[in-house]
C-alpha cells in the first residue's frame, strides 16, 4: 500500500511537472510565433534613396520599392512589414519618429544609422567643391565625431529598439567604401581624399559593429558585396554626383539588390 501511494504520488508529480513545462513551452512558442513581423528603420541607405521607384506616399523619406527592405519583404512575406526608414534620418529621428513601428510582434529589425549624425552630406559636399586640404579636414572632423560622440548615440537607439521589440532579431548594416583606390577615375577627388573617405567609412562601420555586438545585434558588412563595385571601379553600384543631388553617393537599384539585400538576407 505504501508503495502504491508512493508510485501514485510520484506519477502525479511528473504529470504536473510535464504539464507545467509543456504549458510554459507552448506559451513561449506562441510568443515566438507571434513575433514574425519585419520593420525597417534608419536613414536613406535603408529607405532606398538612389534606387528610384519611390513610394509617393512616403514624401521626403523617399522609400523605394527597390530598397533592400522592400525586396526582402516581397520575397519572404513576413506577417507584417513596416517601412519606417527615412532619408536624412539621424539617431534622434529614429528615437522620435520611427520607434512607434516596433512592438511585441516585431520579430526582425534592420537599420542603417549614424552617417547623417557624422555629417555625411556636408563632408561629401566639402570634398566635392573644395580643396583637398579642406576635404581632409572635414573628414577628420567626421571621424572625431564617430569615435567620440556617435557610440553613445548608437547605444541610445539600440537600447530603445530592444525595449520596444524585445523578441526581435536586429540586423545593423554598415556603409560601403565609396571609391576603388587606384581605379579608373581620372578626374574629381584626389586619391588622398578618396582614401580618407573610405577610411571614414571604416571608422563608422567599426564603431557600429562594436556597439551592435555589445547589444546582442548582428552586424552586416556590405563591403563584402560592394567590393569591385565602388566608384572608379568601372562597374559602380553607387551614384557619383547626380542631379537631383539627393541621390549622390547612394546605392543604385543594383547596389540595393546586389550589395545590401544578400548581406541582410544572410544575417536575417
Amino acid at each position: 500500500m505504501r508503495l502504491s501511494r508512493f508510485a501514485a504520488t510520484t506519477a502525479a508529480f511528473f504529470v504536473t511537472t510535464a504539464l507545467a513545462l509543456t504549458g510554459t513551452s507552448a506559451a513561449a512558442s506562441g510568443q515566438q510565433a507571434a513575433a514574425t513581423g519585419y520593420t525597417a528603420l534608419g536613414d536613406s541607405y535603408s529607405s532606398g534613396v538612389g534606387a528610384g521607384s519611390y513610394d509617393s506616399a512616403s514624401g521626403d523619406c523617399k522609400r523605394s520599392t527597390k530598397a533592400y527592405p522592400a525586396l526582402w519583404a516581397a520575397s519572404h512575406s513576413p506577417s507584417s512589414f513596416r517601412f519606417a526608414a527615412c532619408s536624412g534620418a539621424r539617431t534622434g529621428d529614429v528615437l522620435n519618429n520611427q520607434l512607434s513601428s516596433l512592438d511585441s510582434s516585431t520579430g526582425l529589425v534592420s537599420i542603417t544609422i549614424g552617417g547623417n549624425d557624422a555629417g555625411f552630406a556636408d563632408t561629401m559636399t566639402t570634398c566635392a567643391l573644395s580643396s583637398e586640404s579642406a576635404c581632409l579636414a572635414r573628414v577628420a572632423q567626421a571621424v572625431d565625431y564617430v569615435r567620440n560622440t556617435l557610440p553613445a548615440k548608437l547605444d541610445g537607439v539600440y537600447t530603445a529598439i530592444s525595449q520596444k521589440a524585445p523578441s526581435a532579431r536586429v540586423v545593423v548594416l554598415g556603409y560601403p567604401h565609396f571609391y576603388k583606390i587606384g581605379g579608373s577615375c581620372i578626374a574629381g577627388l584626389s586619391e588622398k581624399s578618396r582614401t580618407a573617405i573610405n577610411g571614414a567609412a571604416d571608422e563608422i562601420n567599426g564603431v557600429t559593429a562594436k556597439r551592435a555586438a555589445d547589444h546582442g545585434f548582428s552586424f552586416a558588412d556590405v563591403n563584402t558585396t560592394f567590393a569591385g563595385h565602388e566608384l572608379c571601379s568601372g562597374a559602380a553600384w553607387l551614384h557619383s554626383v547626380t542631379y537631383p543631388v539627393l541621390e549622390s553617393y547612394h546605392p543604385t537599384a543594383t547596389g540595393q539588390a546586389g550589395g545590401y539585400l544578400p548581406v541582410f538576407g544572410g544575417a536575417a
